[in-house]
């Protein structure tokens, strides 16, 4: 693999960018032929901002949220929404709120759950799911999952890049970045990746922290 990452940047806001890789990475849930690099965005308080804004922005006149569910290490971009869900100098459904930013525990099993002391801000409450990029949509559905079994509703889902428009479940998926802003980009089930059956080896392991070479 060579380790050569193009910056993407996006339309609305060049400050928020990602970095792209091209290669055979394994997911928890896919192979894909693209590594994403959201590092910039996730760490960097002035692109994380900027991130914020262009989500915030989409859900701001139209959608109650009371908790942002973090997914992916998403937390700075998710309390960076949350100030301009709730800025009281604009017009917004959320405005003056106190809205909070939690983030699920994985179980022994894989689910998504959320702590006792958490749960006060899921039961009953208007629920954003945030995520860094989804590739099929199935970890956002175990959170939407965990948020109804933990009596909150999901009001609406937010990525930087997103692989899908919404869920099998039906539910819309509002990113950043899109498939068209990566048309090479492909994702494919573990035994239907053509990469695998053309024997090309598995350059990296990807996950919300980044990629492990292997």
């Amino acid at each position: 693999m060579r380790e050569c990452l193009t910056d993407l940047r996006s339309a609305r806001n060049p400050k928020a960018r990602i970095k792209i890789l091209e290669g055979h990475f394994a997911t928890v849930n896919s192979h894909i032929n693209t590594y994403i690099d959201m590092s910039t965005v996730k760490c960097r308080h002035n692109n994380g901002r900027e991130t914020a804004r262009v989500l915030a922005n989409h859900f701001q006149n139209n959608t109650m949220i009371d908790t942002i569910v973090c997914l992916d290490g998403t937390e700075l971009i998710g309390a960076f929404m949350a100030e301009f869900l709730a800025d009281t100098g604009i017009m917004s459904v959320n405005s003056g709120k106190n809205i909070s930013i939690i983030t699920p525990d994985v179980n022994a099993y894989g689910q998504l759950v959320f702590m006792d002391s958490t749960l006060r801000m899921i039961k009953h409450m208007q629920v954003l799911v945030l995520a860094a990029s989804v590739t099929t949509g199935q970890t956002i559905t175990r959170a939407a999952e965990a948020v109804s079994y933990y009596g909150g509703t999901v009001r609406g889902v937010a990525a930087i890049f997103s692989n899908v428009e919404q869920t099998a479940e039906g539910m819309e998926i509002f990113s950043i970045f899109q498939k068209e802003d990566l048309p090479d980009y492909q994702a494919y089930l573990p035994s239907e990746c053509p990469m695998c059956r053309k024997k090309m080896p598995i350059d990296a392991i990807v996950n919300s922290f980044g990629y492990s070479k292997l």
